[in-house]
């Protein structure tokens, strides 16, 4: 296998260039920490976008993968097995809600949530066929394969990957007033993140989400919620919804369900929604298998205790009170917190980008990872000690503070 640093001119690496990591290259994980190639240790406060939730190789979840190895990995849903009905149950219990379909990534789940709505509206609604509309919100990052790129606004998720689904409609986000002006008899869903992860953990008014719950009741429409990042625990609740009191038809789930160790994703909801979706309309060969339900099931024990959750809160007001401190010091334009979750605007003024942030933190043993230009954002494991997360945000100061220096600030 081709070592990484005998990547070269050369010889150059067989990797496609999809993605532009830092200049990082790790071998070993445990909790909070990282280790590289060479030894060097990291905390990680990114946590795979939430998908590591629980850390890396928390050993209950690792304990049940490795118990369901030497049982069954795989039957393909032409057969059930004996995991997949307890799993169903489980989620749907943690998260009050009354049927699942799982599938295996968070884009998996999404489409399902389209597909699902779509023959919903065409066989409960009554939309004409291929008529059905779904409004989603600007800013918004539900996938990349073509049919959730097609509900994008980022150019570079999108461009250069046409003809694009048809069939939704793009509204700013957080903006009831141009939901409802967007919802006609055709519309079937409302499909929105109740807080936007790749955009900066952009959180809307509080009443931006009863709206939405109002006017989909009203109308007869689903509200559908992409719950990939912010759901189980990562806002101090088991799914973000709860903050404002609201009740999604259909929420997609993914990343922590996995437990970090597989992907493992689920749409839960109404059973009479998901009941659209009969044999042969929709179906995945690795959905629900034996070991994503295994390790899905120790994710929601994890969770059932709430522990997890207050958690989340209480280190939450920790990060809180310490990004309000370097907004107040002029070293960050905004914060944006909620939970153990946090969308940082360095300060334009200091003339570096998140990205350059990123590498100074990383080079610091810090790893978190810049979006759109000039954001960081947080995201460390819901068992992150309240130590180890007071000396990422002492680096991240430190770090600020020697940027505004040379800036001449």
């Amino acid at each position: 296998m081709l070592d990484h640093a005998e990547v070269s001119p050369a010889r150059p690496s067989a990797l496609a260039p999809n993605y532009h990591p830092l200049d990082v290259v790790l071998t070993a994980g445990e909790g909070s920490w990282v280790t590289d190639v060479r030894g060097r240790r990291y905390l990680d406060c990114l946590a795979g976008y939430s998908a590591l939730n629980f850390g890396h190789r928390h050993p209950a979840l690792v304990a049940a993968a490795q118990a369901q190895l030497g049982r069954l990995t795989l039957t393909s849903r032409a057969f059930d097995h004996d995991l997949l009905e307890p799993l169903a149950t489980a989620v749907t219990g943690l998260t009050g809600t009354q049927m699942l379909l799982p599938m295996n990534t968070g884009a998996e789940a999404v489409e399902t949530a389209v597909k699902a709505a779509r023959k919903w509206g065409y066989d409960v609604k009554g939309v004409p066929d291929g008529a059905a509309t779904i409004v989603v919100a600007e800013g918004a990052f539900h996938g990349r394969t073509t049919t959730t790129v097609s509900m994008s606004s980022d150019p570079d998720m999108r461009d250069g990957f046409g003809p694009y689904t048809p069939g939704f409609r793009i509204v700013p986000y957080a903006d009831a007033d141009a939901v409802a002006a967007a919802i006609d008899e055709t519309t079937v869903a409302v499909l929105v993140e109740p807080i936007q992860g790749e955009s900066g953990v952009i959180i809307p008014p509080p009443d931006y989400l009863p709206r939405l719950r109002t006017l989909c009741s009203v109308s007869n429409t689903l509200l559908v919620l992409d719950e990939i990042q912010s759901g189980l625990g990562r806002t101090g609740t088991t799914l973000a919804q709860e903050l404002v009191g609201v009740r999604a038809d259909l929420t997609t789930l993914g990343k922590a369900l996995g437990g970090g160790l597989l992907p493992v994703s689920a749409v839960v909801g109404r059973r009479d929604v998901l009941s659209v979706l009969t044999p042969g309309t929709h179906g995945s060969t690795f959905g629900g298998n034996p070991l994503a339900c295994a390790v899905a099931l120790a994710v929601v024990d994890l969770l059932t205790p709430g522990d997890l959750q207050a958690r989340a809160r209480e280190l939450g007001a920790e990060l809180r009170e310490r990004t309000d401190a370097l907004v107040a010091e002029g070293l960050l334009r905004a914060a944006r917190t909620v939970g153990l979750w946090a969308g940082l605007d360095v300060e334009p003024a200091l003339g570096l980008s998140g990205r350059a942030t990123s590498e100074r933190l990383a080079a610091r043993g810090i790893l978190t990872k810049d979006t759109h230009g000039s954001t960081l954002r947080l995201a460390p494991p819901l068992t992150i000690s309240s130590d180890d997360l007071h000396l990422a945000l002492d680096t991240l100061t430190a770090v600020l503070r020697e940027e505004a220096a040379e800036a001449g600030r």
